[in-house]
């Protein structure tokens, strides 16, 4: 939500919205790896879990450094490049966090009920996902539209680049805590 909110402070609301949807895929991702089963044999790998867990962990530490250089383009429009750019880092950004995994492997088999009626486990995991991912969408949606609000007022002139500084060590500390909460005791 940090990295929408600093994407869209940046460089508008059409930015954050294409990061919004790649963040939407990502989660689509994680939905149907623990409906298809996958989310507990990744559970269960201590080395395939500590991977993806430091490579996300990895992945929000680059996006801080990258937020740190001072922008000299103040050109805002988005070429088709720059456009896939976004989605693709907003689709990494939660493929890789650990904590959305966790969330799918952990907290959503539980509302999976065989006695529901429908025996396939895997509709009822596709049925959450799907209205999981509708739910943080619209939250996340709503995060970028009020931050293209503010956009005029917080990320003017002088400010801008001491909002990104701001903003990349909030990331930095959003990396320390994920490596701090999703480590394996």
């Amino acid at each position: 939500m940090g990295y929408l909110a600093a994407l869209t402070l940046d460089r508008g609301r059409t930015a954050g919205l294409l990061a919004t949807a790649g963040v939407a895929a990502g989660l689509s991702v994680h939905a149907g790896i623990a409906a298809a089963g996958l989310g507990a044999l990744i559970a269960r790998a201590p080395l395939t879990y500590e991977l993806l867990r430091w490579i996300g962990v990895a992945y929000i530490l680059f996006l801080a450094w990258e937020g740190c250089k001072p922008d000299h383009n103040d050109d805002p429009e988005l070429t088709c490049s720059s456009s896939s750019s976004l989605f693709w880092r907003g689709f990494f950004s939660n493929v890789f966090n650990p904590k959305s995994m966790m969330f799918f492997i952990s907290i959503v088999p539980g509302f999976v009920r065989r006695d529901s009626g429908d025996p396939n486990p895997f509709i009822q995991f596709a049925q959450f996902g799907t209205i999981y991912v509708g739910i943080a969408t619209s939250v996340h949606a709503s995060i970028v539209m009020l931050a293209g609000q503010l956009r005029p007022w917080l990320a003017a002139g002088p400010r801008k680049n001491a909002l990104r500084r701001i903003l990349s060590l909030a990331l930095v500390i959003v990396a320390v805590w994920l490596a701090w909460t999703t480590r394996r005791v």
